[in-house]
Parts: structure tokens; C-alpha cells; sequence
């Protein structure tokens, strides 16, 4: 087969994203105290803690920016806004830790040459970044072989988890094939010719997306067959699109449902649960806490904005499915639903103008805290629902309640990974990333979560 082109991986390029980061931001320090009369910032042995530390708030405030966001990464105009303020932050923070980074120059123009030299290098190499990695020499070029029911969903999917994922075309397994049924986004080719489309296209990869194998025809099977013993990459696409999108396709898991749920062996691993409750109850007792300082704000804000009661008690449901009593700042109007339980929707009327800023701060969820406290919640975990939608989503969505097997949390990777749920659809994508949770839950992704969250504050996206 030809090797014509060169493909990363996502996570490849995150690691690459990350690295090179670094490796600039070190390179260009290290040539600017050689070339000019900068010595605030040097590289040796004797300092190696403040390489460390450097390093450390480039990545941390990398990923609450979304420096390494593929999708922000591949754009020009996302791309700068989040290299500026990564840069701004990590020298504010630098300059503020001095027990482990160098004193403040008595010449101040060392804190620009610092500042520039690190901004100048993010943006260096991110430039070089767009003009090589992101362009078709890097594409992963892929040949889908499915049903034409599934074909337009998943390959959505994939161009969002991965510009640089490129379905090359379509082959259709099902032995009926209505002419009235043809999707227009990718071209569709024969089963004899698939072959030549790898050799013409420099194919790298077979993602076979059929819902029942049965519907595999007998000469496709047996060209994947002849393909698979010369090593050609063959994946089933549930597993790709786990593997880009960090969710799992419950609407394409079928009866053999427990070939895709695994669950994360940190659910029953009472280490990882202890120290997960004793890390609730520290930054529980924190925020409540800080909740407590801002009540007398929150409330001067609410008698303006809200006129009414302070806080909203609302029953949810959590693990087990067992009912508890939700606690709330209020941020819409009295008697909201008095006319029964609907979907909060992006501009809801019902929402004051005071409300509204305390959904985009977050600053509504933080009596959440209690409930941390009383073991009703976790700081991570799915978004607890109220009962009534619950019982409506569980007819609608295969594996709904089985995200009822861990306590809800007030963050989690579906808020951090997509939008707030106003819709059947939008509870769906919630759906696979609360299952995608479960099903590799552990320390690191709970930090990753943590991490998400404040970008998620930051740049207003609470609702």
C-alpha cells in the first residue's frame, strides 16, 4: 500500500500541541538571554524549579484557555485571543509565586522581554502549526463502509471530533439499496472497488458502521477478510467514535449493548471512592464557605433582580435512582412552572436579568455545596435531573437511567464538553458523555474536568 502521507492522531497532537508549546517557549528564553542583557529568567541546573514551574502554568493554563482544543487550534482567529491570555496569565502567575520562580528584576524591561518572549513563542509555533500539521499532507483519509440509515450522523460526528479526519467515501453494506436513499455529502462507491480506492486515495483506515453485522454482505465480508491479513487497519465505528468524540454511541449500540460498557473499575475501587469523598468534603467545606461570604451580595442582587425568595429547592434524582432535595441561589421568576415542568431554553424568559448572571458565573450552583456535604451529590458526576424528565428520557433513550449508578455531581464531562440540555437531542449528547464518565472514570479525568470547569466559568458558559 502507498505511504504517501502523514497522519497524527488526536491525541498525538495534543501531545505534540503540548510539547512544542514548551519547547519554543524554553528555546526562545533561552536565545534571548544569549542575544540581549536578560537574566531574570535563566536556564540551568541550579534552576531547575523554575523551569518546572514555568512549564506547569503553560499546560495548566493551556487547557483552562483551550490552547489544545483541536477544533479552536486549527483556527486562526480562536487560536490567538487563547494564546494572549495563556501568555498574560502564566507570567501574572509566575511573577506572583516567587518563593519558587526568580524576585522581580529591579530593570523592569526584563518583565517585557519575559512577557514577549513567551507570547512571541506560542504564537511562532502555533502559526507553524496551522500552515503544516493542519493541512491535507496530514489528513487521515478513511473509507466508511455502513448502513445509509447511520451515514450522515456519524460522519457529523467525526468532522466535528477532527478536522483532520477525512471520510473519503461511502460504501453501502445493505443488500436492498432504495434509490431514493443516497447520501449527497460523500461519494459512494462499489464493494468491487474498494481496492482501487485505497490504492488511488491513500486510504489509512476501513471504519466499518453498520448497526447489524448480518447485514454485511458476503463479498464485502471477504475483501475486509483479505484486507485484514495484510494488516490494514479495520475498526468497528463505535469504537472510533469513542475514541474522537469522548462519548459513547448509545444510539448505535444494539442487543449486544454489554460488549460497550466496561465500566471504569475506579466505581467499585474503594480507594479512588475515599479519597474522591474526602476531596468532596474539602472543597465542599471551601466553597461553602466562600458561598456564605457572597450570600449578603447575592442577596442585595436578588431583592433588585429577583424579588423574591433567595433560594429554589427542587427535587432531583440521584444515585439509584433515589429522590433528594436539590438547593439553589434562584434565578428565574416566581411560579416559572406553574403550568408543570418544561426545558429551560438559551434566552428563557422566565430567566431574570439578575439570574441570568448568576447561571453564566455559576454562582446559582454553589448552595449545591450542601448537598455535596449531606452526600446528596459529588463535586464530579452526571447533572442530576428533576423526576419528571427523568421518567420521560428513560422511554426515549435507550441506557438513560444507567447513569443513575453513580451520584450526580455539580460539574461533570458532559457540562464541561457541550451545551446546556433544553432538548430530547440535547440530553441525548449529554447521555454519552455522562456514560463515556462512567466508563473511564478516574483521578485523572476527574482533574481534566476540574480543569474544563474553570474554562467553563471563565468564558460564560453556564446558562
Amino acid at each position: 500500500m502507498p505511504n504517501l502521507n502523514i497522519h497524527f492522531n488526536i491525541s498525538e497532537r495534543k501531545v505534540l500541541l503540548r510539547m512544542c508549546d514548551i519547547l519554543f517557549v524554553l528555546g526562545l528564553l533561552y536565545g534571548v538571554g544569549i542575544s540581549f542583557d536578560f537574566d531574570y529568567f535563566s536556564i540551568n541546573k541550579e534552576n531547575w524549579t523554575w523551569v518546572f514551574v514555568l512549564i506547569v502554568y503553560i499546560s495548566i493554563f493551556g487547557t483552562v484557555f483551550e490552547l489544545y482544543d483541536l477544533q479552536k487550534s486549527s483556527r486562526l482567529e480562536s487560536v490567538i485571543p487563547n494564546i494572549v491570555l495563556t501568555a498574560s496569565v502564566t507570567v501574572l502567575f509566575y511573577f506572583l509565586t516567587p518563593f519558587f520562580t526568580p524576585f522581580l528584576p529591579d530593570n523592569r524591561l526584563q518583565i517585557l522581554y519575559f512577557y514577549f518572549s513567551i507570547l512571541s513563542a506560542l504564537l511562532i509555533w502555533r502559526y507553524m502549526y496551522l500552515t503544516f500539521v493542519v493541512s491535507p499532507r496530514f489528513y487521515k483519509r478513511v473509507l466508511l463502509i455502513g448502513e445509509i440509515s447511520n451515514i450522515e450522523s456519524i460522519i457529523n460526528a467525526f468532522k466535528e471530533a477532527d478536522p483532520n479526519y477525512k471520510i473519503i467515501g461511502f460504501i453501502n453494506c445493505e443488500l436492498e439499496k432504495p434509490e431514493s436513499l443516497r447520501f449527497l455529502g460523500i461519494p459512494e462507491y462499489n464493494p468491487t472497488e474498494i481496492h482501487k480506492i485505497i490504492e488511488e486515495f491513500d486510504i489509512k483506515e476501513i471504519v466499518v458502521a453498520t448497526y447489524n453485522s448480518e447485514n454485511i454482505t458476503s463479498e464485502i465480508y471477504h475483501k475486509l477478510i483479505n484486507l485484514l491479513e495484510t494488516g490494514f487497519p479495520i475498526k468497528e465505528y463505535t469504537q472510533v467514535y469513542e475514541e474522537m468524540t469522548y462519548r459513547v454511541p448509545v444510539q448505535f449500540v444494539g442487543k449486544d449493548f454489554y460488549k460497550y460498557f466496561p465500566f471504569s473499575r475506579s466505581n467499585q475501587n474503594k480507594l479512588y471512592l475515599f479519597f474522591r469523598r474526602l476531596s468532596d468534603i474539602l472543597i465542599a467545606s471551601i466553597g461553602v464557605v466562600i458561598g456564605s461570604i457572597m450570600v449578603p451580595f447575592i442577596l442585595l442582587g436578588n431583592a433588585i433582580g429577583n424579588k423574591g425568595p433567595l433560594f429554589y429547592i427542587q427535587d432531583r434524582i440521584g444515585k439509584n435512582g433515589e429522590v433528594f432535595r436539590m438547593i439553589k441561589f434562584r434565578t428565574m421568576i416566581r411560579d416559572a412552572e406553574h403550568q408543570g415542568a418544561v426545558w429551560a431554553t438559551k434566552n428563557d424568559t422566565r430567566i431574570t436579568t439578575f439570574g441570568k448572571f448568576l447561571r453564566n458565573t455559576r454562582l446559582d450552583e454553589f448552595p449545591q455545596f450542601i448537598n455535596i456535604l449531606r452526600s446528596d451529590m459529588s463535586l464530579i458526576g452526571p447533572r442530576p435531573e428533576r423526576p419528571h424528565f427523568v421518567r420521560e428520557l428513560s422511554q426515549l433513550l435507550p441506557f438513560y437511567e444507567t447513569r443513575h449508578i453513580i451520584k450526580p455531581g455539580l460539574t461533570g464531562w458532559a457540562q464541561v464538553m457541550t451545551r446546556y440540555g433544553a432538548s430530547v437531542d440535547d440530553s441525548l449528547l449529554k447521555l454519552q458523555y455522562d456514560l463515556y464518565y462512567i466508563k473511564h472514570r478516574s483521578f485523572f479525568l476527574d482533574i481534566n474536568i476540574l480543569i474544563k470547569t474553570i474554562s467553563t466559568v471563565i468564558f460564560f458558559r453556564g446558562q
